[in-house]
């Protein structure tokens, strides 16, 4: 029997919630853990299943997506035979909702029908988790199932297992079926398929919200939830960027952080995370935030419960502060001048 499975990844997917992150980009691609993106998790745990064929769907500002993947050389996708391949909506006007848009795939239904691998593995972009999806597979077809779909104490994590055959199937019959995207199928409880639920045990945070993108952000720094989310024999791939160690002033302070490389810091990092080429200058103190790439902070910044993204500026005596459970959010690119926020 041909076990092998198709990954196919639903990069369409808008949370208003997360707007002041996925204004220049789409959700795939919001950065995440200080060097990695957040389409990195499932497509890492597709290659490290032995997935050999990923297909992206995108919508929306893709461009800083497509940057990131490349070839897809970092996830050992860059293949003559199957490989990575992007497929973005031709048609911006049609309205997809829903993981697994039945309407998308069928603007590229060519794609499935040349495609040799026997089941299809479907899933959204933006939870954070490491999963081995062959166990599920073997569990998928010793059970029976049609359609399996992953789920975390009951809830959904919108991944599905499907035989690509039937896929194809409810592509094509979507208008007579009604169905407009693989969640519709899994929670028709009048299906005439067999539908089952498969309970995935380990850490594992669909982030479709600043609150818990935060929230999700800060659990990196509990080493069991680091272990789980990164072992050493699945690790979690992202594009490669050869950069110096960050440097330390004699007189920084980092304690309980993660820091990327590239960077320089004289003051002080508690419980934060900082992205590559972040400078941090003399006396600003930085609490429970994540700074995101090449931002500059300069000398007496106060920053608490802040997210910083891309290329940010932070003038010298600036104070921004919020509560834990609504953290504020610098825009990319943005200049914040003295004074503060709260």
């Amino acid at each position: 029997m041909n076990k092998q499975l198709l990954g196919v990844i639903d990069a369409t997917t808008v949370h208003d919630d997360l707007h002041e992150l996925s204004i220049h980009r789409s959700v795939a691609a919001i950065p995440f853990g200080g060097r990695y993106r957040m389409i990195d998790f499932i497509l890492s745990n597709m290659v490290n299943s032995g997935i050999q064929s990923v297909a992206i769907f995108p919508k929306f500002q893709y461009r800083s997506l497509m940057d990131h993947l490349g070839s897809g050389r970092n996830w050992d996708l860059n293949r003559k035979r199957d490989g990575l391949f992007f497929f973005p909506a031709p048609n911006l006007d049609k309205h997809y909702t829903g993981i697994g848009t039945l309407d998308h795939f069928a603007d590229n239904i060519d794609f499935f029908e040349r495609s040799t691998q026997e089941y299809a593995l479907i899933a959204n972009s933006y939870t954070v988790f490491n999963m081995d999806f062959q166990p599920l597979l073997d569990w998928h077809i010793k059970s029976g199932c049609d359609i399996t779909e992953v789920q975390k104490e009951g809830k959904s994590l919108g991944i599905y297992l499907v035989k690509k055959t039937l896929l194809m199937d409810l592509i094509t019959t979507r208008n007579e079926t009604g169905y407009s995207n693989m969640r519709d199928v899994a929670t028709d409880l009048d299906s005439q398929f067999h539908l089952c639920y498969y309970n995935f045990e380990g850490y594992a945070s669909m982030v479709d919200t600043i609150g818990n993108y935060f929230r999700t952000s800060m659990d990196l720094m509990k080493p069991e939830v680091w272990k789980e989310l990164f072992p050493k024999d699945r690790p979690i791939l992202t594009k490669v960027k050869d950069e110096p160690p960050t440097r330390y002033d004699v007189d920084a302070s980092v304690k309980n952080s993660m820091v990327a490389n590239g960077g320089m810091i004289e003051g002080t990092v508690e419980n934060s995370i900082i992205a590559r080429g972040v400078k941090i200058g003399k006396g600003t103190v930085i609490r429970n935030c994540i700074i995101m790439q090449k931002t500059q902070i300069k000398e007496n910044c106060l920053l608490d419960s802040v997210i910083v993204d891309k290329d940010a500026r932070i003038e010298a005596g600036t104070v921004i502060t919020a509560p834990a459970d609504s953290p504020a959010v610098i825009r990319k690119g943005s200049v914040q001048g003295v004074g503060s926020q709260s």
